[in-house]
């Protein structure tokens, strides 16, 4: 009979034994399992902490091509009997590859490892292990996958176990706040469920783990979620003592948000994974069905919100039954639209729906505790928000500091623009307040681009532009009053646009101009009398610098 460690068939490779598992055990750990006890580490002793997931028997010189990340290699040094120094090679070789260790079996092909082969192992940390003489490989291939498999079918029967029970408690009508708490129990330490773009949803947990989580670079001073950096998986972070397991919450290819669990003394293990991609599944149910009665509750909302704002319901009316749902719209109010900016290819289908209903939450989470009774609704593709004027009487400054909430900090979130009304003093003027604030929106974005933030007493004469519904008609008129200088492919003609448009708000003041453009005075009262040429005698005339400057002014608003 064979020995145990007899080399099986010199053609053909013993390849990886067992299944891949998706969790393992470090090197150290594989080293206190009963059939390797007596073990020496030779070199590589940084590398302890590897994980081990499968294990392989190198029985054949070819044996690269069958080397799998996370093994633990077990040999004889059968391939090397005639080239013992060819290990040092080798040992490169299955690191690049992402071999967890590799034990040798000494006295039977090789006699010592080679000092090259250890000088290099201990280079790339990668441990190299002398296996006692007296164990058989089967032990130790039956022992080690033993404790693998069995603390993974452990791993998953807990996992098993938590998706039941926080199931349970969705069906029993619980929500995220009581998944949050349900898994916290389980696991320790805080549990936090966000947004896609980091805004908490629910929290829940021992109050010095969600005060020390609160407090890690993981948050944003807005306490928002660093999304855009917090990769998921397993992980510790600057900042905070332990360690954190994010896992995205997908369904139907929506994301949703990120479920995270802290744990303040670094308790957690890459065995809890599979239990929040558990709980992330049932968070995605929990978060769906917020969503269905969310956005039931808000079209009725929204739909009486925008009949308001169209002037269909009567001012009495409108106040009456805006106190039944908790609105007070009896004070002066102004008026705020907000609407997400277009995204390249932005896909207009059900997927992103999800994205509008998250911006109207955050709004609502933002003005809530600033003004309790006042209306936010998303309508169609945008978020209304009716606003009391601030007893100090600073709307700007209260409007930007919502903006910087919504919006959040870092990267990673959706842009929006934003338009502003004039005060309205009653309920009645609510409608014409509304119009202005989407006239704001609209001629701001045109102006400032995506991100754009404008007031309606602001936008000058840009506000009687925008009443104008023919287009057609306004773009004519100034192309007709500019000629030549509405053309946009041409350099020098738009350098001379740039001329006439310094020169006009400058109100004619030639010396000023040249100041601003950089050019010599000659050579301004030169270009001066070229643009005439073109334009008219537009330094004589009021009404041909009044016609250019609204002319300029459209090109502005349309982006040319």
């Amino acid at each position: 009979m064979a020995s145990p460690d007899a080399v099986p068939n010199p053609g053909r490779p013993a390849g990886g034994v067992g299944a891949a598992l998706s969790r393992g055990l470090s090197v150290a750990k594989v080293l206190e399992i009963d059939a390797l006890h007596g073990s020496t580490v030779l070199a590589g002793h940084a590398g302890l902490d590897r994980t081990v997931r499968r294990l392989n028997v190198m029985e054949v010189p070819d044996i690269l091509p069958w080397v799998k990340p996370g093994e633990l290699m077990l040999t004889t040094g059968y391939p090397l009997r005639h080239d013992p120094d060819a290990l040092a090679h080798l040992v490169c070789a299955l690191d690049a590859i992402g071999l967890a260790a590799l034990g040798v079996k000494l006295n039977r092909y090789l006699d010592e490892i080679p000092a090259p082969a250890l000088a290099e192992a201990d280079r790339l940390g990668l441990p190299m292990i002398r296996l006692p003489d007296h164990v058989a490989f089967d032990d130790i291939l039956e022992q080690v996958l033993t404790d693998l498999l069995d603390r993974q079918a452990a791993a998953l029967t807990r996992s098993e176990e938590v998706h039941r029970a926080l199931l349970q408690i969705v069906l029993d009508g619980g929500g995220l706040p009581e998944v949050a708490a349900g898994l916290a129990g389980v696991l320790g330490g805080a549990v936090v469920l966000t947004t896609p773009d980091g805004r908490v949803l629910a929290d829940a947990g021992d109050p010095k783990a969600l005060a020390a989580a609160y407090g890690s670079s993981c948050f944003d001073p807005n306490g928002r979620l660093r999304v855009d950096t917090e990769a998921a998986g397993l992980c510790g972070h600057s900042g905070l003592a332990g360690n954190h397991v994010v896992v995205p919450v997908v369904a139907a290819r929506v994301d949703h948000g990120r479920i995270i669990a802290f744990s303040p003394t670094g308790q957690l293990s890459e065995e809890d994974v599979p239990t929040l991609e558990r709980a992330a599944t049932v968070s995605a149910l929990a978060l769906t069905k917020q969503l269905a009665v969310r956005a039931v509750e808000s079209k009725y909302a929204g739909d009486f919100l925008r009949d308001v704002l169209s002037g269909r319901v009567g001012p009495e009316a409108a106040v009456t039954h805006a106190a039944s749902l908790g609105w007070n719209i009896d004070r002066p109010m102004v008026v705020v639209v907000t609407e997400l900016d277009p995204e390249p290819e932005q896909d207009p289908g059900p997927a992103h729906r999800p994205a509008l209903e998250r911006f109207a939450a955050a709004w609502q989470a933002a003005v809530r505790p600033r003004d309790p009774n006042a209306p936010v609704a998303g309508f169609h593709r945008e978020v209304v928000a009716l606003l009391g004027i601030p007893a100090r009487g600073d709307v700007d400054r209260y409007v930007r500091e919502l903006l910087v909430q919504v919006a959040g900090a870092g990267g990673g979130r959706r842009s929006f623009s934003t338009g502003i009304s004039r005060s309205a003093p009653t309920a009645a003027e609510l409608p014409a307040a509304y119009e202005q604030a989407r006239t704001a929106l609209r001629v701001g974005r045109r102006r400032q681009g995506c991100g754009a933030v404008a007031h309606f007493e602001s936008l000058g004469v840009f506000r009687l532009l925008s009443l104008i519904e023919d287009h057609a008609q306004v773009q004519d008129f100034a192309e007709e009053t500019l000629g030549e200088l509405a053309r946009r492919d041409d350099p020098e003609t738009l350098d001379l646009r740039r001329t006439l448009e310094v020169l006009l708000d400058t109100n004619l003041n030639v010396a000023e101009a040249a100041r601003v453009l950089h050019y010599h005075y000659n050579t301004l009262r030169y270009r001066i009398a070229k643009l005439e040429r073109m334009l008219g005698p537009f330094t004589t005339d009021p009404q041909l610098r009044l016609s250019l400057h609204v002319a300029l002014q459209v090109l502005r608003m349309r982006g040319s």
